[in-house]
């Protein structure tokens, strides 16, 4: 008796349930692709439309405070008139606007074209050799803070042309980001490549091409991107001295002229087509540097 009272089953005292209450959870919808589109094009597109408005209100106000300035209204006039017929010629000194602009692509063109043969392949020395760096630096240093004008009167004396002079001033201008930038970047390499080139017995011309050539390939890209915005700056003054078909004459003429509004359009198109030649660059750039890919 006593044996089957202790072998009786103890029960634990009943806990009552307790329900609980979980908050709702909120599921995240995933946006249209067109309504994100729509809203990264809103995020670039509505600064910039800002920051020409206050442009606008500027010029306006400096048109109203200013006796003889134009208003954006009158200059916009006067943009369509002269782009109604851009490539007009009436004679040797008067022809539209887009001629002159060619000119002056030109003339950059030439000058730009020959510092880049000159001044990578110069840049890919001085950063190889140390002999050529301690030789070359000096004269880069003194020579590179030297005003673009100051080197017109020079390309005048040994041209005895201003056609030729101008395309030396953007030659010896532009070609200073290119050697600095191309030096800069043979210098960055990492040793271990050039350690690997010496025990493999590589010649220079292989180093060159196969090792050099592709990792400095970025800094090369952004020397040129550099120099282009410099010769387009210094095309325009030069021209303004020399003369002749371009648009930096073409700008002191129109000055001479009292036509305020068409050296107000000259600014305008120097600044487009500035930025239309270095997008271009940039995009050249990140097609052939290694790091976009």
């Amino acid at each position: 008796m006593t044996h089957q009272q202790n072998t009786q089953r103890i029960t634990p005292p009943s806990i009552p349930g307790e329900v609980i209450t979980l908050p709702p959870v909120k599921v995240r919808t995933r946006k249209p692709a067109l309504s994100r589109k729509t809203r990264a094009v809103a995020e670039r597109v509505v600064p910039a439309l800002l920051g020409l408005g206050l442009l606008l209100i500027a010029w306006e106000l400096a048109a109203i405070n200013s006796k003889g300035f134009p208003t954006p209204l009158s200059t916009l006039d006067s943009a369509l008139t002269l782009f109604a017929d851009p490539f007009y010629q009436d004679g040797p000194n008067d022809m539209g606007i887009g001629w002159n602009v060619l000119a002056s692509l030109q003339r950059v063109a030439i000058g730009f074209g020959l510092a880049a043969v000159v001044g990578i392949p110069l840049g890919f020395m001085i950063g190889r050799f140390i002999f050529l760096a301690r030789m070359f630096n000096p004269l880069i240093a003194l020579l590179r803070p030297v005003s673009p004008l100051a080197w017109l009167p020079i390309g005048l004396l040994l041209f005895q042309k201003a056609e030729p002079a101008s395309s030396w001033t953007i030659f010896i201008c532009s070609i200073w980001p290119m050697v600095i930038n191309t030096a800069e970047g043979v210098r960055r390499i990492p040793q271990d490549y050039l350690n690997v080139a010496r025990v493999l017995q590589l010649s220079e011309w292989t180093v060159m091409r196969r090792i050099l050539f592709p990792a400095v390939l970025p800094a090369v890209l952004t020397g040129v991107r550099l120099s282009i915005g410099i010769a387009w700056l210094v095309i325009v003054a030069a021209e303004m001295l020399t003369g002749g078909l371009g648009i930096g004459f073409w700008i002191w003429n129109e000055w001479n002229n009292l036509n305020v509004e068409n050296i107000l359009i000259a600014i305008v198109i120097i600044g487009v087509v500035g930025l239309l030649l270095e997008q271009g660059l940039m995009l050249v750039a990140r097609r052939f540097s290694w790091q976009e890919k």
